[in-house]
């Protein structure tokens, strides 16, 4: 790839999990009352012919990883588990009761922090408690996030008793100076052990997190731990850029120093050559930054055409509600979106006391909803097309406009009613989709808002 086309198009970009991003959301003119309106609504709308997707944040960590720009707290002290976890259940349970129905389950995704610093009990406990006032889709997708040091045979075998099919595990790099640098210090056996329980447990997708573009990585280092992944062949991959957000409170970020980073050059030679090993080992490029085998279901949802982005990234289907649980954790009625709380003990108090852990959300206009479907299209299939009344949004004549030098650059094709991403533009959707996002083009931030786009 062309280094002038990385100085050009490297700037700070949203990854697009939603439209509009967090920092553009319209916390003004939001308020619960209508977000709970939103809701209801949309679950009407959709929770007998879709169901519904649940993301839960179980935001304990024993170490803090560096790297990491997740909400998390850091201990060792797990007494915490329980209070946390009847929070969540009853977090849920005031859903519910606003819903008025039994909730069909779609899917449902453990994040985190680290999800298997609970125990089995707890976990059982947390499930339990979610899957008791609710039904379960035919072909439910049920997967959690493990830390290859600590997911147990105990883990595994409760989450497949209970339905869970994917499983995805944090590896980053298999450079022991890259791991220490970023406090993750995992051997390779590790993670080959706890790949080979999850098979051995019936989990029918296992996925590996790979990272480019971390402290003191190098292109050999990419090229070793692309290797070491290929002999155990993953069902999907997620070979992502590291996100430099040092401002981001919490994180570990502000220990680096700039000259401890790759260049942009050197970040896309790595995703360049990373990308390359994958598709000769079999792998299909899925989106932005994944890859799957094809008898995994993330290549079969290109295939039905029904890949979908959200706040959990991309998944296999699309529910239009979303409902976030837990700390900071993000909901999405499609209408509209809202942020729970960002403190541990916050959150707890608000719940217990059955009030809403929410306190900031966007309630979508007719723009920013025909807006958020180019968006998707661009981020799912690398391309979008308008050819009804109800694709149009004001500012589109301008937007493609925008784009011809992205034309010239071959990135781009367009005509009169679509746009296609090419083979040599899809490194950049992030920039095309800029150029869709009308909240940011209106309103350019003064600072930094997002990690870069190379």
């Amino acid at each position: 790839m062309s280094s002038n086309l990385i100085s050009k198009y490297n700037i700070a970009g949203p990854r697009y999990t939603s439209y509009p991003t967090v920092p553009y959301w319209d916390n003004k003119k939001f308020s619960l009352r209508s977000y709970k309106e939103t809701l209801i609504r949309s679950f009407k709308e959709s929770n007998t012919s879709e169901g519904i997707s649940i993301y839960i944040h179980l935001p304990f960590c024993e170490s803090l990883c560096t790297f990491c720009g997740c909400n998390k707290r850091i201990t060792k002290n797990h007494s915490v588990e329980i209070p946390y976890l009847k929070s969540v259940i009853k977090e849920w349970e005031m859903y519910c009761d606003l819903l008025g129905e039994r909730p069909v389950i779609k899917e449902l995704h453990l994040g985190g922090g680290t999800p298997t610093f609970f125990s089995i009990d707890n976990l059982n406990l947390l499930l339990d408690g979610i899957f008791r006032i609710a039904n379960k889709a035919e072909n439910t997708e049920l997967s959690f996030e493990g830390h290859p040091n600590n997911t147990t045979k105990e883990h595994l075998s409760l989450f497949s008793k209970l339905g869970f099919q994917r499983v995805s595990y944090g590896v980053q790099d298999y450079n022991e100076k890259v791991q220490k640098s970023i406090h993750r210090v995992q051997p390779f056996e590790n993670v080959k052990k706890v790949t080979q329980d999850a098979r051995e447990a019936g989990f029918t997708s296992v996925g590996h997190d790979i990272i480019f573009g971390l402290p003191f990585q190098t292109k050999e280092h990419v090229i070793h731990t692309i290797e070491r992944t290929k002999e155990l062949l993953p069902d999907r991959i997620a070979f992502y850029s590291y996100a430099h957000v040092p401002w981001i409170k919490g994180n570990g970020q502000r220990g680096y120093k700039d000259e401890d980073l790759p260049t942009a050059e050197e970040k896309r030679e790595q995703y360049e050559i990373g990308k390359k090993m994958l598709l000769e080992a079999g792998y299909f490029e899925i989106g932005m930054d994944h890859f799957a085998l094809c008898t995994d279901s993330l290549y079969q949802a290109i295939e039905n055409k029904t890949l979908h982005r959200n706040f959990m990234g991309y998944t296999t289907s699309k529910t239009r509600v979303m409902i976030g649980l837990g700390v900071s954790a993000i909901s999405d009625s499609w209408y509209g979106f809202a942020q729970n709380v960002k403190g541990v003990e916050e959150y707890q108090n608000l719940i217990e006391n059955n009030i809403s852990a929410i306190y900031r959300g966007h309630i979508l206009t007719k723009e920013d909803l025909v807006i958020r479907k180019h968006i998707l299209n661009l981020m799912c299939n690398f391309k979008t097309t308008w050819v009804t009344r109800e694709d149009y949004f004001e500012d589109l004549p301008e937007v493609i406009h925008s784009l011809n030098e992205m034309y010239d650059d071959g990135l781009v094709e367009f005509d009169t009613n679509f746009l296609k991403i090419t083979e040599r533009g899809k490194p950049f959707v992030r920039n095309i989709c800029m150029a869709f996002d009308m909240r940011l083009q209106r309103n350019k931030p003064e600072t930094q808002l997002f990690s870069m786009t190379v």
